[in-house]
């Protein structure tokens, strides 16, 4: 199992299909070797790396896929749209006492799980709010006050999500107020924000996803977001509390003009993002999840420790205050 000292030391690889250039992989001597058309283009320590994310096509040896499974990298394999087309991972199968927890959760308990994640959701959503003055510490604080109240007292998941979306479509609206915001509306990438909170929520959740899957969770299992086909909903629970990061992360470069409008494609109805301009953007999500990766790992850890003994380990709490 990964140590917080060595993942405090790993790095997120990012790879960017280049138009007409081939894309190769090999392994050598405990690094990883990419080439370009042939030539060596970088040379990286395998120790170094969490996780890859490979986006366009490309070859790969088998030599450096058992290499990154015996170093416990992931290796997401995303489409020039950024969806995920394939994945090579790492995992720990075999922590059966784990898995055990997992599957015998009580209703209640996983209701339990349910009212902290939307919570804590929900209070890093206000935080984001009164950093941009959307609302004041006053209000901030009655807001948070009665949210908690409304959650601790639902009975069921339905309205646990009613609350969950209510309180969605005022923040999104008061956040992206002077950006054009229409709704959120998942993968129909609608308008650029919608597209850009895909892809942030895309990377975010294969991160999370890469730790859930060091600690020998079955992340198709999940408490909130229930059993679906092919749905990692553990992983669709645990990125709650970690959406306003990226929503924080978007507005920060829309104040900044990062974001550029001529960059992407509109095929009606649906925006693009064409590889060549993607590289920013990326950049803008990556650089955000990595100033926070400790904290992330924290919240895994913690919540590996809840599931294994929750007598003794509180559900943990993951609060952002943006900077």
């Amino acid at each position: 199992m990964l140590s917080k000292p060595d993942f405090i030391q790993k790095q997120i690889l990012i790879i960017h299909q280049e138009k007409d250039i081939q894309l190769d992989f090999k392994f050598s001597n405990d690094n990883i070797i990419i080439y370009k058309n042939s030539k060596i283009a970088n040379k990286i320590s395998l120790h170094k790396i969490f996780v890859i994310f490979i986006i366009g096509s490309f070859t790969i040896t088998s030599n450096l896929i058992a290499q990154a499974n015996t170093h416990c990298i992931n290796i997401f394999l995303l489409k020039e749209n950024f969806q995920v087309q394939s994945q090579i991972q790492s995992y720990a199968s075999g922590n059966f006492l784990l898995r055990y927890q997992q599957y015998h959760h009580t209703t209640h308990h996983e209701l339990f799980i349910s009212q902290c994640i939307v919570l804590n959701k929900i209070t890093n959503q206000i935080h984001i709010l009164q950093k941009y003055n959307h609302i004041d510490s006053k209000k901030a604080r009655a807001l948070l006050t009665k949210t908690t109240n409304s959650i601790n007292h639902t009975i069921d998941y339905k309205e646990l999500l009613g609350i969950e979306g209510t309180f969605a479509k005022t923040y999104f609206s008061a956040l992206f107020d002077q950006h054009e915001w229409t709704g959120r509306k998942p993968r129909a990438k609608n308008d650029i924000n919608n597209l850009l909170l895909d892809i942030g929520y895309t990377y975010i959740l294969n991160f999370i996803d890469s730790l859930l899957l060091l600690y020998g969770f079955d992340t198709y299992k999940g408490v909130y977001h229930k059993l679906f086909f092919q749905r990692k909903s553990l992983s669709c629970d645990i990125i709650e509390p970690f959406r306003p990061m990226i929503d924080y992360y978007l507005i920060k470069a829309h104040n900044l003009n990062q974001i550029n409008p001529k960059d992407f494609q509109l095929k009606s109805p649906t925006y693009s993002l064409p590889w060549k301009n993607s590289r920013k953007y990326t950049t803008i999500f990556f650089d955000g999840i990595m100033q926070n990766k400790e904290s992330i790992y924290d919240y895994v850890q913690k919540y590996y420790r809840f599931n294994m003994n929750p007598t003794d380990n509180p559900m943990p709490q993951f609060i952002f205050k943006p900077r």
